[in-house]
């Protein structure tokens, strides 16, 4: 494989100024990369998978705003707020169809940007997507945890305190032997230590936790899909259960599921070569 360029982009979107990547062709079909929450950023989740996508696509992964080199939000982040920016990526860029990939809280992004504008997503790649489960593991505890800042600045100070914390707590969303290695602690280390990093994942967290459930819950929407749909999802992950993928193939029997076994939250940081083949093979359909 030849070695592809990434392009450094900065895009000024409904008036906040976004920070993002860019690989492959300009004429190929377009792809964008959502990252999740928590200390994700456009560059820590794909990149690894910027450089096989884009031999065959043009693809383009930006931060959401206060993550990354973004810009900050000066009010929650939700899904609506990121679905408006998502449409005005795509509009900006003069992408009129595009296929979409999203992990985690991107890839609840990306679904509901599907729903609300199927005429402009090609194909659909949701990995150990949010917006597919009822209600967060330990919801309870968890909603207790995240309507208490200070609980969530005090768990990120202590993560800046040391890379054996930052590896430690890697081992939850990373399950296989090897992943946990020296380059992706010193990948999320070094993102750690960038001043409130915790703020936007915090104000997400807080608008989408009710003391019932959680708010955006799409799992009974996916029968309206009728773009081709991938489910890529981690056998071992617990903070989205592949039992809320396998109810989503059951409600939409279209729908495909690739379960990467032994796999945790992030399995394109986990297996990524088995990660990449799948998704390569997915988006390398609609050329």
């Amino acid at each position: 494989m030849s070695a592809i360029e990434m392009q450094d982009r900065w895009l000024d979107i409904d008036g906040l100024k976004l920070h993002g990547w860019q690989a492959g062709p300009e004429d190929a079909p377009v792809i964008f990369l959502l990252h999740g929450g928590g200390v994700d950023n456009a560059l820590l989740s794909w990149r690894l998978t910027i450089p096989v996508l884009a031999e065959t696509h043009r693809v383009v992964a930006f931060d959401w705003p206060g993550y990354g080199d973004s810009q900050a939000l000066d009010g929650a982040s939700t899904l609506e707020v990121y679905d408006r920016l998502l449409l005005g990526l795509m509009d900006a860029l003069g992408v009129a169809r595009a296929g979409l990939m999203g992990i985690s809280m991107g890839g609840a992004a990306g679904l509901l940007f599907a729903l609300n504008h199927p005429q402009r997503v090609e194909r659909l790649a949701l990995v150990d997507a949010y917006g597919l489960q009822r209600k967060a593991p330990f919801h309870t505890l968890s909603k207790w945890f995240v309507d208490i800042p200070a609980l969530t600045r005090w768990s990120y100070a202590w993560l800046r305190r040391s890379r054996w914390l930052t590896a430690w707590t890697l081992r939850s969303i990373l399950c296989r032997p090897g992943s946990v290695n020296d380059q992706i602690v010193d990948e999320v280390y070094q993102v750690i230590q960038k001043p409130g990093i915790w703020r936007a994942f915090q104000t997400f967290q807080q608008h989408e936790m009710t003391a019932s459930g959680l708010r955006s819950v799409y799992i009974d929407r996916v029968g309206e899909l009728r773009m081709p749909v991938l489910l890529i999802h981690g056998g071992k992950d617990s903070l989205v259960p592949l039992a809320s993928a396998q109810e989503a193939v059951r409600i939409n029997p279209a729908i495909r599921l690739e379960v990467l076994e032994g796999c945790g939250h992030w399995p394109q940081r986990d297996w990524p070569q088995e990660f990449n083949r799948v998704a390569g093979a997915f988006f390398g359909e609609g050329k």
